[in-house]
């Protein structure tokens, strides 16, 4: 192959555009802001939009994809003001809390998840023995019964146990994580990778845990892992209500105004599925 081939072909001068039809997503973003709106209905109304007009429609998860994209721009030229109601911040606390043994006296490690509401900066945490997909799911349903409600958008971070393959552009959601948020009606919308600032409130809130939480209870031993959540619910609600240092109001006082916004809970809580890939053998 010659070299003018070559260079055709790795940069043709007129490249395949996609034949599907790309949303308007400055709409798409402020109907989001609207109460009760999710992506799910604006992609319904999308796909109804392009089969009225002979247009080919992305799928959902390409949906959603640009739709990050388009989020990740716009945070890129401006400050974005949050919704109340519109995104949860959820990770793993890089600090541990410990749970004693009763038989040994020994001190087993116990990992926190933490969740901010970008809004309100309304905080959850609870302690887990492992950081595995069981724990990080239930982690997500108890923090939804914790709100008595479901953010629009989940932002994580691209842990393993959620994000089967991190990347800047199109991450690949883990399927127990993708099919809890539709049973929530949510999205999942990853943070970058090693970028902070896609997620600072629950950063933020990380340190506000580890100074006025875990701190004030080192020296009380937990003896269960009931024992310790119990611990940490009754010094979290004193955090919640502490008062801003900077604005009015406390993380409780402004949720109160959020919840009102978040998607009503699903009559039963998402149950975590077991899958497992098998052979099908042809007789």
């Amino acid at each position: 192959m010659s070299d003018p081939m070559r260079v055709a072909l790795l940069f043709p001068t007129n490249p395949v555009k996609s034949e599907r039809h790309m949303p308007d997503y400055s709409h798409i973003d402020k109907e989001m802001r609207k109460s009760g709106v999710t992506l799910t209905v604006l992609w319904t109304e999308y796909c109804e939009a392009c089969r009225l007009a002979g247009k080919i429609p992305f799928m959902f998860t390409q949906f959603c994809h640009y739709y990050r994209q388009y989020r990740l721009r716009q945070k890129a030229t401006m400050h974005l003001e949050r919704s109340p109601g519109e995104q949860v911040e959820v990770d793993w606390a890089g600090k541990t809390a410990f749970v004693r043994d009763p038989d040994t006296g020994k001190n087993l490690p116990a990992y926190l998840f933490v969740a901010t509401l970008s809004y309100s900066q309304y905080t959850y945490v609870e302690a887990f023995y492992k950081r595995d997909l069981s724990a990080w799911i239930n982690a997500h349903v108890r923090l939804f019964q914790f709100l008595g409600g479901v953010p629009k958008i989940v932002v994580p971070d691209n842990l393993k146990t959620g994000v089967t393959q991190a990347d800047w552009y199109h991450p690949q959601i883990q399927r127990n994580y993708q099919a809890m948020a539709e049973h929530y009606d949510t999205v999942i919308l990853p943070a970058r990778p090693v970028t902070p600032k896609d997620k600072p409130n629950v950063e933020g809130n990380v340190g506000n845990i580890m100074t006025g939480i875990l701190a004030k209870i080192r020296h009380i031993p937990c003896f269960s892992l009931d024992e310790l959540n119990q611990l940490l619910w009754e010094k979290l609600d004193a955090l919640n209500a502490r008062p801003f240092q900077k604005k009015e109001g406390s993380r409780a006082s402004w949720f109160q105004e959020e919840k009102e916004y978040l998607l009503p809970l699903p009559r039963e809580p998402y149950q975590l599925a077991s899958w497992k890939e098998a052979t099908v053998q042809f007789n």
